[in-house]
């Protein structure tokens, strides 16, 4: 089946469940891990997908992230979850930041509430997760062209870190771009 009409699908199972979506628990089994099982990754395969994946930074111990996905036995993305009916603030961002920054090889984070999917990298410094995402997706009203950049994250994709990086930077730009021009 062709990706964009999985998400296009996918898009619609969502908006269909969120008014039935009640707590964080709920968002994941309806929102979340369909949107990762879309990505091509199978939630029962412990090798592919994680859950409470243990991110433990300096001086704190026990630090979980939501799920983790997998890639050759290492976390490839982090994705933290939020209820869906919470708006995403910089205090979930923040719990995000202090996962990623504690994994040094890990290339992606996401906070999710199972409907904006935002996109996080390290562009500004190494290893310390940016501000800002580099990609924010809105599942109730997907592009073909965000759907384009989502096919970067699937299992069958090739992932080479310099081609995300360049992926993310045109992004981060182009993301700028608009802000300036006030779209």
């Amino acid at each position: 089946m062709d990706f964009i009409y999985q998400i296009k699908e996918l898009s619609v199972q969502i908006s269909e469940q969120l008014e039935y979506v009640q707590n964080e628990e709920a968002t994941k089994t309806a929102l979340i891990i369909p949107f990762i099982r879309t990505l091509g990754y199978d939630d029962s395969n412990l090798r592919e997908v994680m859950p409470e994946y243990t991110c433990d930074a300096p001086g704190k111990s026990g630090e979980r992230v939501d799920y983790a996905i997998m890639k050759g036995g290492k976390p490839f993305m982090l994705v933290e979850c939020k209820f869906a009916h919470d708006n995403l603030q910089d205090k979930h961002a923040a719990q995000l930041h202090k996962y990623f920054n504690s994994i040094p090889e890990l290339k992606v984070g996401v906070l999710t509430n199972g409907v904006i999917y935002k996109f996080y990298t390290d562009l500004e410094h190494l290893h310390i997760m940016d501000k800002t995402p580099f990609l924010e997706i809105n599942m109730l009203n997907v592009g073909n062209n965000l759907v384009k950049e989502l096919k970067r994250f699937r299992k069958d994709s090739p992932f080479d870190k310099d081609e995300m990086k360049e992926a993310a930077e045109e992004l981060d730009r182009s993301n700028k771009i608009k802000k300036n021009l006030g779209e």
